[in-house]
């Protein structure tokens, strides 16, 4: 390790390592480098940067490791050091694969990335393709969501650290699954921020959640670097498959190449190098699948982004809420557009927005597997009063109607953690922010913002409250009981479909049409068609091989010469 540092607003500079204090050189760019060479240091060696007249310490932008949390000192990590067994592993496409979202902290009673480890089998019964985790990067405190990440390249502690991290990593690639990580460029968390100390790694503006990141004012080559270096690392270094961009219509950049092309130049580079697919995934808010159009065709180049109108589509139709921005869903030819067409807002008025919003999806062209879809993920769930999911308020019926839905689009689906077996257990928004001030900020927003959309103020937890977080732990030991046990069954059996049936992970769109009187949909795509029963009268739907139903999900398929759909379930028919 050189120990070099991007200094550009300090006079001063001097290396604090392993209790010594050692002068450092401005170099050219605002680079400062030790004055001499200070030799081997063992791995796991505290160092820091003392600025101008300094006493305390502070962490290095680039850290690898926090052993001591975000307000401490770094520590050196040799990501080498770690002796691969996924040699053998040649990555995989997003095409065709299920993700998991999960968060490392609640996923398991112990909330380490070694306990998520020993429950891969699992997932890999669920066929799955992809372990998305939430982010991991050093925030301050023990529980957070990951969102008020400071050190993007550095991985929290409590969840074990940078060796645990790859320890996971080769876990899931020896057990066939590849890893997506959740990755935050557009703002920092509001504890441990130091970089602005060091550069001008903030600009002028804010967004929802802070200060705006620089990426296109003076200096902002260097911040751009630093990004685009922290992505590479977790690609090369950790073995990750691909990246998740948080909210990318955040990000303030009016530079001549856009930040998320740059990236994604680099990682295609990172991906030929290596001869294994990595895959960049946009949750974005625009509608816009320029994100997504390869770079000869005139857009940014990434792989696949979020479609946020599937799960309210979807979400609408099963549980019948129309509040905020559910309100323009409500029909059930919502959901037929968002299956026909990849977007309901494709340049169409959103009420909640108050204007038009959206591009439409050239379909013709276009695969659907660019699109990545849920019935329920972190933020949905997570930024409910409550944090209650939608097995709270559905019966096994509708719960496994979401699932076909998901797993049976043409689209990319995505579970979220304990989905697949209709969890009693909430996901709550929590926080373990040391600084009372700031935990009192957090705790009085939350409340001031679901009062804004009309919750119920005694309804919401403190996000400050331990037994907030210890609640939205998965509670595994229901996973094989009752309701639990059968909706598990049906997740199962749909995955088990994925694998065997070629038409389900086809990537062409589908041909979607509900009838909003009888609140009947169907989605046909080539021999297979679903069949979803949201009315009150049973539902004749012609014959066929009915290959899953939500009424009976533990059934072998069968050839019936009517298939007939109950209120409130849903049929695969191969024709």
């Amino acid at each position: 390790m050189t120990f070099e540092v991007w200094a550009p607003r300090a006079r001063r500079v001097r290396l604090a390592l392993d209790g010594a204090v050692h002068p450092m050189t401005s170099v050219a760019g605002g680079w400062w480098a030790p004055a001499a060479d200070p030799g081997l240091v063992p791995d796991g060696t505290r160092y820091g940067y003392l600025l101008d007249d300094d006493e305390q310490a502070l962490p290095d932008p680039r850290s690898r490791r926090q052993p001591d949390g975000v307000h401490g000192l770094s520590a050196t990590f040799d990501a080498a050091a770690h002796t691969w067994g996924d040699r053998g592993w040649t990555g995989r496409q997003l095409a065709g694969a299920t993700i998991y979202e999960m968060h490392v902290g609640t996923f398991t009673p112990e909330g380490t990335l070694d306990a998520a480890a020993d429950r891969l089998d699992h997932l890999v019964g669920l066929g799955v393709g992809f372990v998305e985790l939430m982010p991991v990067n050093a925030f301050n405190g023990v529980h957070n969501w990951g969102y008020d990440g400071v050190l993007w390249s550095a991985v929290h502690e409590p969840y074990g650290g940078p060796a645990a991290y790859q320890r996971f990593v080769d876990a899931c690639h020896q057990a066939g699954i590849g890893v997506i990580q959740d990755v935050v460029h557009n703002h920092l968390g509001p504890s441990g921020n130091y970089l602005p100390r060091f550069g001008p790694y903030l600009k002028d503006g804010r967004n929802t959640w802070g200060d705006l990141v620089n990426l296109d004012g003076e200096g902002s080559v260097e911040v751009r670097r630093y990004i685009i270096d922290s992505a590479l690392m977790w690609l090369r270094d950790h073995h990750v498959d691909g990246l998740r961009l948080d909210a990318v219509h955040a990000l303030s950049d009016d530079s001549d190449v856009h930040l998320l092309e740059e990236l994604a130049v680099e990682v295609a580079a990172l991906s030929a190098h290596q001869n294994r697919p990595l895959t960049l995934i946009a949750e974005s808010d625009l509608n816009d699948t320029r994100l997504v159009t390869p770079r000869e065709g005139g857009g940014y180049g990434l792989d696949a982004q979020w479609s946020d109108d599937f799960h309210h589509a979807v979400h609408v139709a099963l549980t019948g809420e129309t509040d905020g921005y559910y309100a323009d869903f409500a029909p059930l030819g919502a959901l037929a557009k968002v299956l026909d067409r990849g977007f309901f807002h494709d340049g169409t008025f959103s009420s909640f927005r108050d204007r038009d919003h959206g591009r439409p999806v050239d379909t013709e062209h276009m695969p659907a597997w660019r699109l990545v879809v849920c019935a329920q993920n972190h933020d949905q769930v997570g930024n409910r009063a409550r944090g209650d999911r939608t097995a709270e308020h559905l019966d096994e019926g509708r719960l496994l109607c979401a699932a076909l839905l998901t797993l049976c689009s043409p689209f990319t689906p995505m579970l979220f953690q304990g989905e697949e077996w209709a969890a009693s257990t909430p996901f709550a928004f929590f926080t373990s922010h040391p600084e009372p001030e700031l935990a009192r900020a957090t705790a009085e927003g939350r409340l001031a913002e679901f009062e804004r959309m009309g919750w119920d103020p005694d309804e919401v937890p403190d996000p400050q409250d331990p037994a907030t977080f210890a609640r939205s732990r998965l509670d595994w030991d229901e996973a094989d009981e009752g309701r639990h046990a059968r909706v598990l069954a049906g997740y199962r059996r749909l995955a088990a479909l994925r694998r065997e049936l070629p038409g389900i992970t086809d990537p062409r769109f589908g041909t979607a049409r509900a009838d909003e009187a009888s609140r009947q949909l169907t989605l046909e795509r080539g021999a297979l068609a679903v069949h979803v029963n949201l009315g009150g009268d049973a539902w004749e739907v012609g014959s066929g091989e009915v290959l899953f139903s939500t009424a009976r999900p533990g059934d072998p398929a069968f050839v019936a010469a009517e298939v007939v759909v109950p209120p409130g379930n849903g049929v695969l028919v191969r024709r």
